[in-house]
């Protein structure tokens, strides 16, 4: 397992839209902010996942485990940040951490697996030579 340098972090505010009627994050928004940091972390690392969409190649979540700390509110700005360490040559853990990023208190913290899967084929398929780069860089 080859560990990834620590990415410079994805932040956000909490909107109305984001809460519940308590005015705290409805859980499963913290999904989508995990899913928009790790968006933002292969492009941090020129990862297209466009490109690789052109190539039939997608990243599907295996699995994901969250943790909820503390709540995070509305207004609140939030920091994710986003390490990720290579299991095999077509699967990827991200160790995710929510931070309210006045205080550095943790909200959150989650893992979650993906792996690089063929559209046509719908089977795990090995990541490209640009993205096996990335794990060299630690």
């Amino acid at each position: 397992m080859n560990k990834i340098f620590k990415h410079k972090g994805f932040n956000l505010v909490v909107y109305v839209e984001d809460t519940d009627f308590q005015g705290f994050v409805y859980h499963a928004n913290y999904i989508k902010y995990f899913e928009r940091a790790r968006s933002d972390f292969l492009t941090f690392n020129n990862i297209s996942q466009i490109e690789l969409k052109e190539l039939d190649l997608v990243f599907v979540v295996k699995s994901i485990e969250i943790n909820y700390l503390l709540p995070a509110k509305l207004g609140e700005e939030l920091t994710v940040q986003t390490h990720v360490t290579k299991q095999t040559n077509a699967r990827m853990v991200f160790d995710q951490e929510i931070l309210n990023t006045e205080t550095s208190e943790r909200i959150c913290n989650g893992v979650v697996e993906v792996c690089l899967v063929d559209t046509l084929t719908k089977k795990p398929k090995p990541f490209p030579n640009d993205l096996l780069l990335i794990f060299d860089r630690g």
